[in-house]
């Protein structure tokens, strides 16, 4: 046990309340348990908490799609998200909800404590809104063309095709993804946090304080580069989440309250265990250690915001920020149609967690690099590490002992200085658990596997078996042999504690870092029964088709059909519509404009008048597959002067675009110059 055990607070990023845990998620957090499990074998005492993310504007409205109440559902989601985790075997001590008094509370007194030193600016600021669901629009709730490569249907902050970032007001046609309505400019109150004003603090603590690795201190020096800004904080109503004290109407923005759900679960904990002082670890001055496990989409928050947040209001700050990559999958980003992107309650049903958790931290380490599930090195390797090399070491030698020896092991060591080396290896491997160095950890428990099996083959206890008077020397083997079983699975057990668990009751005792110490002798060990089983690529296939029923089963239940894609416009009046004049028009000739990607000339006559029009459907007809057609056009159209002429109309056409549009045709008796009723 750790002579001077340390107080430590551990957290993991909180997942959204409106999706599932997937196996990008469970990287994370299966780093974290790592970690946690690892200092409390070392006898350090350890809170590990989490929540749920349950603010926002997708929450407020996925609700209503679903018709239910935004607390009805993000009831639902947290026993989803919690029924993963317990079966991946992550030991939170509390998990939470950031929709709760305690992080209301605690918003309040951050902002309040903000507000008092002048950290907090209002002023009025335009920004798009929805005239039909009456509410301002968040940025991913904005689509339309991309100012920069013209690439349709892309969000108000960024676009997918070319990577560049904007304001959504710079999209090109912007609609609301709410309604379909076209947005408005419009006026609001907006409450800021004075972000500059922490700029030569945070620059000292981002690079001097030792909470941030290198490489994401030399990405926050980009934000510092090109200068901080203060940061929006407010949401307008309609929205899911706490009202701002003393402003009626206005609402915490979700990051702002977000992170604070670490300190509400916390205090949770605290309320319900009632030992624990929830001051002593947030306090400016606090002895105890607060770590963070995030990812790197989010490290702008935890690393600016949030340090800036606690500093303001006089909380202390993280002791280590720990950022990491992303989770690919054979190579490539997790992707639904292909049945890489798995959710953790589909891995659960075909796979041992434990398969999963060995695989993660046979490859990650403390930096920020990206980790590729292989799903073909997978099965290779949990098969080769953990069932041939380990848990094989332990059933080769536990049936000659509980046959041959009652379960009983020699009493002495055979081996002392062989079992010291792996004994010793304790400080290297505790090095590599401590700095997250755990692919580093898991290859020299590996390498000590490998010297463990040689011991045993060169041994041969099968042979010695047969030799008669060779009992003696065959416990003496064995025994060594479980030993050096023992040692290994302590080392293994923060990161497969199920197997851990199935040991000892194997070995007869409860593993811990400082037993290890001295061997197991004269030591009884019951009957030897299957710890481990083998991975069969075939499960592993059934995984990934269930994963694509996942999907269709998703898509199953949207809606679809042209009025999901494209919502009916507000309501007019029957004299709006009277004022449209539409005529039926003969298309007497069509050309191509060779200056223009999508435009037709038309020649269109109207019943004794002849219109020109310029109609965007060139990439549905050929021009000489349009003459002699009859068709619908808008009469009273203003003109417009274009760069190639006049266009004296509109045609009328169905269809989202590209090849997909149909030019209005009247049945057979219809006379140009007839108007459409």
């Amino acid at each position: 046990m750790a002579t001077d055990p340390r107080r430590m607070l551990v957290t993991c990023a909180l997942p959204y309340a409106n999706g599932s845990i997937h196996l990008g998620h469970m990287l994370e957090h299966i780093q974290a348990d790592i970690w946690v499990r690892y200092q409390r074998m070392r006898g350090h005492q350890v809170h590990f908490v989490c929540a749920d993310d349950a603010h926002g504007t997708p929450i407020m409205l996925k609700a209503q799609q679903m018709g239910i109440s935004p607390e009805e559902m993000i009831a639902a989601v947290s026993q989803e998200h919690q029924g993963d985790f317990a079966g991946f075997n992550i030991s939170f001590d509390n998990y939470h909800s950031t929709h709760s008094d305690e992080n209301r509370e605690l918003a309040g007194v951050i902002y309040g404590r903000l507000k008092e030193s002048g950290k907090i600016k209002i002023r009025t600021i335009s920004q798009l809104f929805d005239p039909e669901k009456s509410m301002f629009l968040p940025d991913r709730f904005v689509k339309g063309t991309c100012p920069k490569c013209k690439s349709p249907d892309q969000y108000g902050d960024n676009c997918d095709s070319c990577g560049a970032t904007y304001s959504p007001t710079e999209l090109i046609d912007p609609k609301s993804a709410v309604s379909g309505a076209t947005p408005v400019m419009k006026d609001s109150e907006h409450y800021f946090f004075d972000l500059p004003q922490f700029e030569a603090w945070l620059a000292d603590w981002v690079r001097g304080s030792g909470a941030i690795q290198e490489e994401m201190a030399n990405k926050m020096q980009e934000w510092f580069e090109s200068g901080l800004q203060q940061w929006d904080i407010t949401r307008d109503a309609p929205y899911f989440g706490f009202e701002i004290p003393g402003a009626p109407g206005k609402y915490f923005y979700v990051w702002l309250d977000a992170p604070i759900g670490y300190m509400a679960s916390f205090k949770n904990l605290c309320n319900k265990r009632g030992d624990i002082d929830f001051d002593s670890y947030w306090k400016a001055d606090s002895d105890a250690e607060l770590y963070h496990f995030i990812g790197k989409d989010i490290a702008y928050f935890h690393c600016l915001f949030w340090p800036a947040m606690l500093e303001g209001a006089n909380f202390r700050k993280p002791t280590k920020v720990n950022v990491h990559g992303y989770v690919t999958v054979n190579g490539a980003k997790m992707s639904k149609s292909k049945g890489t992107f798995i959710k953790a309650s589909t891995y659960l049903k075909h796979l041992d967690p434990e398969c999963l958790r060995y695989y993660y931290a046979a490859k990650l380490n403390s930096r920020i690099d990206d980790l590729d599930l292989n799903l073909e090195d997978f099965v290779s390797r949990v098969n080769a590490d953990v069932v041939n090399k380990l848990v094989n070491l332990a059933s080769r030698n536990a049936g000659f002992i509980a046959k041959r020896f009652d379960g009983k092991l020699a009493a002495t060591c055979a081996e002392p200085a062989l079992y010291a080396e792996f004994a010793n290896a304790s400080a290297s491997i505790a090095e590599a658990y401590e700095a997250r160095e755990f692919s580093r950890a898991i290859r020299e428990i590996m390498a000590l596997a490998d010297k463990a099996n040689r011991y045993v083959d060169d041994k041969a206890p099968w042979v010695i078996a047969k030799q008669e008077g060779a009992d003696a020397q065959l416990q003496a083997v064995c025994s060594v042999g479980i030993n050096l079983f023992r040692v290994l699975m302590a080392y293994l057990k923060p990161v497969m504690p199920q197997l851990a668990e199935r040991a000892e009751a194997f070995l007869g005792e409860t593993l811990t870092w400082d037993g290890i110490a001295a061997p197991l002798v004269d030591h009884g060990v019951a009957p030897f029964k299957a710890l481990f089983s083998r991975i069969e690529s075939a499960k592993v296939d059934a995984m990934v088709e269930a994963s694509k029923e996942d999907l269709a089963k998703e898509q199953s239940k949207k809606p679809v059909g042209p009025l999901v894609d494209d919502p009916i416009s507000e309501t007019i009046t029957y004299d709006d519509f009277a004022k449209i004049d539409l005529r039926v028009a003969l298309i007497k000739k069509a050309e191509a404009v060779p200056e223009a990607e999508k435009l037709l000339k038309l020649q269109l006559d109207i019943g004794g008048e002849t219109r020109q029009v310029f109609a965007g459907i060139k990439s549905a007809y050929n021009p000489e597959d349009l003459e002699g057609k009859l068709t619908v056009m808008v009469a009273n159209l203003a003109p417009r002067k274009m760069r190639f002429g006049m266009s004296e109309g509109m045609v009328l056409a169905a269809g989202p675009g590209g090849k997909d549009l149909w030019i209005l045709e009247p049945q057979e008796g219809a006379q140009p110059g007839m108007r459409v009723k």
